[in-house]
């Protein structure tokens, strides 16, 4: 037995590493999000720096405490409201909800955009790019888990530019809904895999210039149902379909003279397409916690 829920265990973690996904409550949570990332890149100014959504009832909001304001949704009329700073003292509704999404997410599917590869990326979901900042949604819904993981490679340089820029992770939130353990003594696979994703790095090579201080928000959601499909007998594993990972992060970029002399656990040549995996520190981190029973 316990050989078996350590081998449901690997599997499971192999699932979730692979995935880089995200999974956010429907309706007007999902649309906040949204709605919020989309400010903060299209007016710095007033919403510098990314925030974390805080939830106090009846609102979800984020405070940015550069500019003292405060954007945010009251869920009681599902409109948006801002306060601070230019705004003043007294909530200032700006419009319905629903009325600024429509306005606001018709990116035109995966289409492509300048900072990103996005030929093999899956159906379902979306890239826009504003400046140096690109994000990266399945609008609210749960698709297929793909076969692969490219979200936002570099494109393929024709040229060799010189530098090298080492991306990281930091993981807002990165909830698994319709799986849970109920075994004393077994830790939840489940957080430590969310926790090693958040060390994840990975370099590339040849980056083109305009791509070296590129941030990547991701907001996405895989339904892994089919991929768990195999453990559903196994003792003290509940499993209510359908099976969700989910992964709100931002990834950021940073500039280093040679990636092989980082700690990413993957590097990519944009000129020659090569790529390489390796056991740095953090896939070292991943499979140690993975393994453990």
């Amino acid at each position: 037995m316990k050989k078996s829920i350590k081998q449901f265990i690997l599997s499971t973690c192999t699932v979730i590493l692979m995935s880089n996904a995200n999974f956010l409550a429907a309706g007007v949570t999902t649309d906040t999000e949204k709605l919020l990332n989309w400010a903060e890149n299209t007016y710095p100014d007033f919403f510098p720096n990314h925030q974390v959504t805080q939830s106090i009832e009846p609102w979800l909001y984020r405070f940015y405490p550069d500019t003292g304001i405060y954007a945010g949704v009251n869920k009681n009329d599902n409109s948006v409201y801002v306060l601070g700073g230019p705004y003043g003292t007294v909530p200032t509704r700006i419009a319905g909800l629903s009325e600024l999404i429509a306005g606001i997410i018709d990116t035109g599917g995966s289409s492509s955009i300048p900072a990103c590869d996005t030929a093999d990326a899956p159906d379902g979901m979306s890239f826009s790019q504003s400046g140096n900042v690109v994000n990266v949604t399945t609008g609210g819904t749960c698709i297929p888990l793909p076969t692969n993981n490219n979200f936002c490679s570099t494109p393929r340089q024709s040229t060799p530019t010189g530098i090298s820029v080492i991306t990281s992770t930091t993981v807002i939130s990165a909830p698994i809904n319709g799986i849970s353990i109920d075994i004393p003594g077994i830790p939840n696979p489940f957080q430590s895999a969310t926790e090693a994703f958040a060390n994840s790095k990975h370099c590339t090579i040849h980056v083109p210039a305009n791509d070296a201080n590129l941030i990547i928000n991701t907001n996405v959601c895989f339904d892994i149902t089919s991929a768990l499909s195999g453990i559903t007998s196994v003792p003290g594993v509940i499993i209510t379909p359908p099976v969700t990972f989910a992964l709100n992060s931002t990834t950021t970029s940073q500039v280093v003279s040679d990636c092989f002399a980082t700690d990413a656990s993957t590097i990519y040549n944009a000129v020659t397409n090569e790529r390489s995996n390796r056991p740095s520190v953090a896939m070292r981190l991943k499979e140690t916690r993975c393994g453990e029973t």
